[in-house]
């Protein structure tokens, strides 16, 4: 994006009256001060759109924190070209500010790294990028700016609260106590193929004749609880917001992230919903089920926890699309759901679902009253925030 100064609009006014009248009434110092303001618009411009070949990369270390942890990013910054050294203004965007970038007699063929902490104070998705290299005339006349190299994001989760207590769920196992390995019982949820080490006894063989390949029964452990996480992600909800942030609403985050990160290490599975429709953006991800591969945060894995990150308070106040598909669908036997003080007048609504999940806990952050005992035959958790939800979550002692 090129801008011209004001000094070179004022050049070029000048430029243009100085020709004219210096052609009209035949002074030559007048043409010659007019052709001499034009040359200087001419060199400006083409000193200022000579366009430096330079290689950015990037680095997030991590590129994925909780809320409050140290990030870093690292800059790199090399001059392909084979002529020029590059002297340039550039400045790299981390989020909503810049960081000045110097180069400075960069020679050919040469690079330098900078190393600036990455903001992680909020919750959310860090843009980090495009580097901003700006380019200008030594007489201040013309400014051309470009961007370099793709960004890179940076997801900041909620914090992580350890929690020692997991709901045992409706069914149990047959010898008393929940069985962490999800496959092999007797239960047959789909076939697969054959891998080295699978049991023959488990080969489909009518299957296995009709396709060509051998084909194995998968079975999975019904006995296992299934928790579903409800996010109530309305801005009803989270009435209280300073600098935009609702601390409600990021309790509720890290009491969902809380829980998740608990039934993962417990080897359950474990839906999260969010009561609103989420917006287009980085976040979205086909299914709602949170696997191993998902939970484990591993590179271009984009699970749970990376929702959380990205997850923002939306204008949709009607809990009965949510409520409806969860009695529809049955997606768990413990229902968990979150929600902020302006939530607490939907608790009779959740309350109904019972019949569909026999456990069911809600916790209200950052109320002025706490919810009454046993509402609606519910656990009701009050917290003022993500630590005090996990003391009481491991104080419950009915599920």
């Amino acid at each position: 994006m090129s801008a011209l100064t004001a000094r070179c609009v004022g050049l070029l006014v000048a430029a243009v009256v100085l020709l004219g009248a210096g052609f009209r009434f035949a002074y030559p110092e007048l043409t010659l001060l007019g052709a001499a303001a034009g040359i200087a618009v001419g060199y400006a411009v083409l000193t200022a759109a000579w366009r430096p070949r330079l290689e950015v990369s990037r680095s997030a270390d991590p590129d994925r924190v909780a809320r409050g942890e140290p990030a870093a990013m690292t800059l790199t910054v090399r001059n392909a070209g084979r002529l020029r050294a590059a002297s340039l203004v550039a400045e790299d965007r981390c989020g909503d500010r810049a960081v000045p970038v110097p180069l400075l007699r960069l020679r050919p063929g040469r690079d330098t790294t900078v190393r600036y902490d990455v903001p992680t104070s909020r919750r959310g998705v860090v843009a980090v990028g495009p580097l901003r290299v700006t380019r200008r005339d030594p007489l201040g006349l013309v400014a051309l700016a470009r961007s370099y190299g793709a960004p890179v994001p940076v997801w900041v989760y909620p914090r992580v609260h350890p929690l020692n207590a997991v709901p045992t769920g409706a069914g149990r196992s047959l010898d008393g106590r929940v069985d962490r390995v999800p496959h092999g019982s007797i239960t047959f949820d789909s076939l697969r193929e054959y891998v080295v080490g699978d049991e023959l006894r488990r080969v489909h063989w009518r299957t296995s004749a009709r396709v060509g390949e051998l084909m194995v029964r998968e079975n999975v452990d019904t006995s296992l609880p299934r928790l579903v996480v409800l996010l109530d992600n309305r801005s009803g909800a989270h009435p209280g917001r300073v600098d935009g942030v609702a601390e409600s609403f990021e309790s509720a985050c890290e009491a969902a992230a809380s829980v998740l990160v608990a039934a993962y290490r417990e080897g359950l599975p474990v839906v999260l919903l969010l009561v609103a429709a989420e917006p287009a953006g980085p976040p979205a991800r086909d299914g709602t089920v949170a696997t191993g591969d998902e939970m484990a945060g591993g590179a271009g894995a984009r699970g749970p926890l990376d929702r959380l990150a990205a997850v923002v308070l939306a204008d949709d106040g009607d809990l009965r699309p949510a409520t409806a598909r969860l009695r529809r669908e049955r997606l768990g036997d413990t229902l968990v759901f979150l929600t902020g003080p302006g939530g607490r007048d939907d608790l009779g609504a959740v309350g109904a679902l019972r019949a569909a999940y026999p456990s069911v806990v809600v916790g209200v952050f950052g109320a002025a009253e706490p919810a009454p005992s046993g509402a609606a035959g519910l656990v009701v958790i009050d917290a003022a925030d993500g630590a005090a939800f996990a003391a009481e979550w491991d104080g419950v002692r009915r599920w």
